[in-house]
């Protein structure tokens, strides 16, 4: 992945996976802003305007890491629904010579439970392990978030262990569980 690369939008039947841009982060704010939605993601919650155009100036960045990765920003694919920002999931920490790379995604509330998420990961996880030539994606869930933990497991991830305090957000250690999808056991949408 260089800064010529094409940014890889993607379709699925519902929804459009696309670039994040600087227009989206009231709608990223809103997403990011919010502490119960949040709490299961890894970082605090978002302040202001600002801190979401540095999120969002992030995700650009990942492309030209050491380790990169490629982040997206799922909209509904009908312009009729509006081009609003649903949510954004992503692949990165892309470990060429291990052929690896880890997952994260998140979904404002109003959008969750219609499995917006399941149809986003398996079309970026179908473009990893083809185009990244990956045969491992990884992912780390905090224990007590069963919606994300039930999604990956629906998608044929397999629990292997628990990563004790591995992580560190709103002020707190926190355990993770580590989750591995294997490319030839993914099966595809």
């Amino acid at each position: 992945m260089t800064s010529d690369d094409a940014f890889p939008s993607l379709s699925t039947k519902r929804l459009q996976l696309r670039e994040i841009v600087a227009s989206d982060a009231p709608a990223l704010l809103a997403i990011h802003g919010d502490a119960e939605a949040m709490k299961w993601f890894g970082t605090d919650p978002l302040a202001d305007l600002e801190a979401a155009e540095k999120v969002i100036a992030g995700f650009a960045n990942l492309r030209q890491q050491p380790s990169p990765g490629v982040r997206w920003g799922i909209v509904h694919a009908d312009p009729a629904r509006g081009g609003a920002l649903l949510g954004t999931c992503g692949v990165f920490r892309w470990n060429r010579g291990w052929r690896t790379c880890l997952t994260g995604y998140e979904l404002a509330r109003h959008a969750q439970g219609r499995g917006y998420m399941a149809e986003a990961l398996r079309a970026i996880f179908a473009w990893a392990f083809d185009r990244m030539d990956v045969e491992r994606i990884e992912a780390q869930v905090h224990p007590l978030n069963a919606p994300s933990l039930k999604l990956l497991k629906s998608l044929g991830f397999v629990e292997e262990g628990l990563l004790r305090e591995a992580g560190l957000w709103m002020g707190e250690r926190r355990d993770l569980v580590q989750l591995g999808l294997l490319q030839r056991e993914f099966v595809r949408g």
